[in-house]
């Protein structure tokens, strides 16, 4: 399960996982010492955590201190349990969105001074498939055909005082016809844009970790890296 919590990629692992050598630099075992701000520099993994450490991680990790923390990879010792205490903690919100091709390039929305895919939330009586299908549509007007699933992201944020958690699935989708693109301004989009790999590439520097993370899933699927 990867989570984005104030754009910091939280990976959770069920406990006979842990991540590639390559991946952190710094563990901090929870079952026998504390975490702390301090602790957290750059990539970090911790093994051996329960609901508890979940907790006090989710109250660092959204805390005014600013950390030095890139990324996380949380060992669980159960994951079903911490599962289940993540979503008692937020009020889950469900929206799907797609990574749109045509032909060598994808499909960006420019929206709240950041680079974006388009998405939305899932409306009553809707699947998945229908709702990334239509925001792509309404956001950016044009036409698509669906293909398969990508992946799935988490990303946490406040509305009204209220912790979210809203599950995201991606489709990998064809544009059918952009005769007409425009961006929804109604959804405070200022610019929708085909993009090729490279300018892909420096958008994301100005983007969101989990949109980021979406294009990763995309490459690694394709058995390809990502352009640099």
């Amino acid at each position: 399960m990867v989570l984005f919590i104030n754009d910091i990629r939280v990976t959770i692992l069920k406990p006979d996982e842990k991540p590639a050598p390559e991946q952190f630099n710094h563990t901090i075992d929870a079952q026998n010492e504390p975490i702390t701000a301090a602790k957290l520099l750059h990539h970090v993994w911790i093994p051996n955590a329960n609901e508890k450490h979940i907790e006090e991680l989710l109250g660092l990790l959204n805390s005014k201190v600013p950390l030095n923390v890139l990324s996380l990879f949380i060992t669980v010792k159960n994951y079903e349990a911490v599962k289940i205490f993540l979503r008692s903690k937020f009020k889950i919100v469900r929206a799907a969105g797609g990574l749109v091709r045509k032909k060598d390039k994808f499909l960006m929305i420019y929206r709240l001074k950041k680079w974006d895919l388009p998405k939305g939330k899932k409306e009553k009586g809707e699947n998945y498939k229908e709702t990334a299908v239509r925001e792509i549509e309404e956001e950016c007007n044009v036409s698509v055909k669906l293909g398969k699933k990508l992946c799935t992201t988490w990303h946490t944020y406040t509305m009204n005082k209220k912790a979210m958690l809203k599950k995201t699935r991606w489709y990998i989708m064809d544009v059918v016809d952009d005769t007409k693109m425009a961006p929804s301004t109604e959804e405070d989009i200022e610019e929708v844009r085909w993009m090729n790999p490279k300018e892909v590439y420096h958008s994301l520097h100005n983007s969101y970790k989990s949109i980021n993370y979406v294009f990763e899933q995309y490459y690694e699927m394709k058995g390809e890296k990502a352009p640099r």
